[in-house]
C-alpha cells in the first residue's frame, strides 16, 4: 500500500465525556484512561520533564496493514519547543504482542511522518486510527511491528485544538520524536525498557525531523541508546527547496513552511506582507491535509501573494535568520555531534525535493564525520519512500544487532 491521495473522511472524533486518568504529583497518568478528546485537548499549564505521559488510551489503528497482533495507545506527551519551554504533543505508541525474541530489550523506533498539511484533522494518529485518511505510512509504521521492534510515531508540534503545526521547525521535529521515545519507556502497560536500542526513521519532512533528532539526541536527549537514523527524501536547505516549487506544482508545501516558522518564530512579519491573495490562501492551508494543500497551493508563487509583489529572494531577505537555522548539516562534530551511523535515501526523479539537495546533505554529513550511507533509488518522490522500506528495516536490523557499517562516503 502507497501513500493514499484521496480524502476521505471516515468519522467524527470524539469532543465531550473526558475521563481525567489518575496522575502522580509530575501530572504523569498511572493508567491509560483518557477519552479521546484528551488526548487532543491541550493542558492549560503544561508541567512535567520532558516524555512526560499526561493523558493515553488504547486505540485500534486500522491504517496499519498486515493484520499485526499489537497493544497500541494514543498518548499526550510534554516536550520542548525550540526556546526550551514546555509543550504537549500527541502521537501514537504501538508495541507488537509477540515476545521479543532477538538479544537484549524490544527495540523502539521513533518515527515522524511526511508532509500531512497544517487542518488538526491531519495528524497522523488520528490518521493511524481511520479517523481521517488522505495521507499516511501504514506501510513503514507495520514494517517496524512486523521486525518486533515497538513504534512511536510523534504528531509533531501543533496538532492539538487550537493550535498550527509548526512544519518544518527542526527542533520542535526533533524534541517531539525523541520525548515520544521517552514516553513510551513511561507509558503505563508498554513493557518498554529505557535501556533498549532506538532508531530514528522519517521520510520527507519526517526525513528532516529525523536528521534534526540525531543532530541534537547528544545534547537533547544523551540517556537514549540510539543505534541509527534513516532519512529519506530529506529537505535539508529550506531556501533550496522554495526556490525549486516557487510556482510550481508543490508551491503549496513551501507556503505551509512559512506558516509553520511564523507559528515558531511570531516576531517575523507576516500578515503585514501578505495581500489578499495570500491571506485567503494562508487561511485555507490551516485547514488542509496533503492532496488539499497540493491542489490549493499549485502554481502558488511569492510575487502573486505579497503586498508589492515581493521576490523570493526579497522575502528572504526578511525571512532568512529563520529559514537558515532549518538547514541541515551546519556544525556537525561541533555543536551538533552524532555519535552512531545515518542511512540517507532519495528517489533520482525526485519532483519535490531537488536530488542536489539531498546530496548536498549527504556531502556535508561526511565532510562533518558522520557514517552515512546515501542510497539512491529510480522513483520519484512518492515511489522511493516506499521503495526504501525493505533496505530501511535491513540497515536498521544491522544497527541494533551491533553490526559495523562504513557507510559510502
Amino acid at each position: 500500500m502507497s501513500r493514499i491521495f484521496t480524502a476521505v473522511a471516515l468519522g467524527v472524533l470524539a469532543t465531550a465525556g473526558a475521563v481525567v486518568p489518575a496522575a502522580t504529583a509530575d501530572g504523569a497518568v498511572t493508567g491509560c484512561t483518557a477519552a479521546q478528546s484528551a488526548i487532543y485537548t491541550p493542558p492549560a499549564t503544561v508541567t512535567g520533564t520532558p516524555g512526560t505521559v499526561l493523558a493515553c488510551r488504547p486505540v485500534s489503528l486500522t491504517q496499519v496493514p498486515g493484520g499485526i497482533a499489537m497493544s497500541a495507545w494514543q498518548v499526550q506527551y510534554v516536550s520542548t519547543d525550540l526556546r526550551g519551554q514546555p509543550v504537549a504533543v500527541s502521537g501514537t505508541v504501538a508495541v507488537p504482542t509477540a515476545p521479543w525474541t532477538g538479544a537484549g530489550r524490544r527495540p523502539v523506533v521513533s518515527f515522524h511522518f511526511g508532509t500531512l498539511g497544517l487542518g488538526p484533522q491531519c495528524a497522523f494518529s488520528k490518521q493511524l486510527a481511520g479517523a481521517y485518511q488522505d495521507e499516511y505510512e501504514g506501510d513503514q509504521v507495520a514494517a517496524i511491528l512486523k521486525a518486533g521492534w515497538a513504534v512511536v510515531a510523534t504528531d509533531d508540534v501543533g496538532y492539538l485544538t487550537g493550535q498550527t503545526h509548526t512544519y518544518m521547525v527542526g527542533a520542535n521535529a526533533a524534541h517531539a520524536m525523541l520525548d515520544g521515545v521517552r514516553a513510551a519507556f513511561r507509558l503505563p502497560g508498554s513493557g518498554l525498557s529505557s535501556t533498549a536500542k532506538v532508531g530514528l526513521w522519517g521520510y520527507s519532512q519526517g526525513g528532516a525531523a529525523t536528521l534534526w533528532s540525531a543532530q541534537l539526541a547528544a545534547s537533547y536527549a544523551p540517556e537514549l541508546s540510539i543505534a541509527g537514523a534513516a532519512a529519506g527524501g530529506v529537505p535539508g536547505d529550506l531556501r533550496a527547496v522554495a526556490a525549486a516549487s516557487n510556482g510550481g506544482a508543490f508551491a503549496g508545501f513551501t507556503v505551509d513552511a512559512t506558516i509553520g516558522l511564523h507559528i515558531a518564530y511570531p516576531s517575523l512579519p507576516f500578515d503585514s506582507l501578505l495581500n489578499d491573495s495570500g491571506k485567503q490562501l494562508v487561511a485555507n492551508l490551516k485547514t488542509l491535509c496533503l492532496t488539499g494543500t497540493i491542489a490549493a497551493g499549485a502554481g502558488a508563487k511569492t510575487e502573486n501573494m505579497t503586498v508589492g509583489g515581493l521576490t523570493l529572494d526579497q522575502l528572504m531577505q526578511i525571512w532568512g535568520g529563520a529559514v537558515d537555522a532549518q538547514k541541515l548539516g551546519v556544525g556537525l562534530g561541533t555543536a551538533y555531534p552524532i555519535g552512531f551511523p545515518v542511512l540517507q535515501y532519495h528517489g533520482l526523479l525526485d519532483e519535490v525535493i531537488p536530488t542536489s539537495v539531498e546530496d548536498a546533505v549527504h556531502a556535508a554529513y561526511c565532510q562533518g564525520g558522520v557514517t552515512t550511507q546515501q542510497n539512491l533509488y529510480a522513483a520519484d518522490h512518492l515511489l522511493a519512500d516506499n521503495q526504501a522500506i525493505g533496505d530501511v528495516v535491513s540497515w536498521l536490523t544491522d544497527r541494533f544487532a551491533g553490526r559495523s557499517t562504513t557507510g559510502n562516503c
